[in-house]
């Protein structure tokens, strides 16, 4: 990570709260890590229960991650990576993805979890060509967290903006509209926005949320494709659109099934 990175000090470790699920600790769970705690796993296994196919979709998400940024990186150019809403670490995350293809790329992931701060100064590294840095910021603020990434970033160059599962969290539909729009205005001609988020498209992934949202968590709003398809308003979508993940630019030679996660990547005149 770049100088500066964050330093957990206690104040933010007693943050933490341990007695209430948290969705990037289940998200951990779902996607076989160890940073969580048994009020996840339980929230983790009563979500499996009513949607089998969550744990399916967690790993969809990751696997659509990899591509994506591996064609941004790769195909289309890109150094410069601002991950918000980063959740905690698992395996190829956004900066090992890309640097793994472009060794001397940027990185900054933000996100305003005590855990994840927690675990952003041991686990997010960098190759020495790049920078992997994290800033401790709320995704309300967008002016904040681009006045702090451009300290890292050149935001005179393009820059791949990534919200992948976080503007559920973002409960007026409208808000979350307006900080993606803030968000975009700040990117040079060029960049990218990478984006994904679950949809409303399947009932028992909806009574499961809202049992999950019931448990007194932090609330994540399903949406319909047609609204998340106005996060990409002026921008150029690349083929095949806002698609459900597992659709997006699959493998070669797979024969994906569609999960109730949508996405897409597009460019910025």
């Amino acid at each position: 990570m770049a100088e500066g990175r964050p330093t957990p000090d206690r104040e933010a470790l007693s943050k933490i709260d341990t007695t209430v699920p948290h969705s990037a600790r289940i998200w951990n769970y779902w996607m076989g890590g160890k940073d969580n705690y048994d009020v996840d796993r339980e929230a983790g296994d009563a979500y499996r229960q009513v949607a089998p196919n969550i744990e399916t979709m967690a790993r969809e998400s990751r696997m659509y991650l990899i591509r994506a940024v591996s064609l941004v990186a790769g195909e289309l150019g890109i150094r410069q990576f601002l991950d918000i809403g980063t959740g905690l670490p698992t395996y190829d995350n956004t900066h090992q993805v890309a640097q793994r293809v472009a060794p001397e790329s940027r990185i900054v992931y933000v996100d305003n979890d005590p855990l994840v701060l927690r675990h952003a100064q041991a686990l997010l590294t960098s190759t020495p060509e790049g920078v992997t840095d994290y800033i401790d910021a709320d995704l309300r603020d967008p002016e904040r967290i681009i006045d702090a990434a451009g300290k890292i970033l050149d935001f005179d160059k393009p820059v791949a903006l990534m919200l992948m599962g976080i503007l559920g969290h973002i409960q007026d539909y409208e808000e979350a509209k307006s900080i993606v729009r803030r968000l975009q205005a700040a990117l040079p001609s060029g960049s990218y926005f990478v984006h994904y988020d679950s949809t409303d498209t399947d009932a028992e992934l909806k009574q499961a949320q809202q049992g999950y949202d019931d448990t007194g968590a932090v609330p994540y709003v399903l949406r319909s494709p047609r609204q998340l398809e106005a996060y990409y308003e002026g921008l150029e979508l690349l083929e095949p659109g806002i698609v459900s993940c597992p659709l997006w630019r699959p493998e070669p030679g797979t024969t994906p099934e569609p999960t109730d996660i949508y996405g897409g990547v597009a460019r910025k005149p």
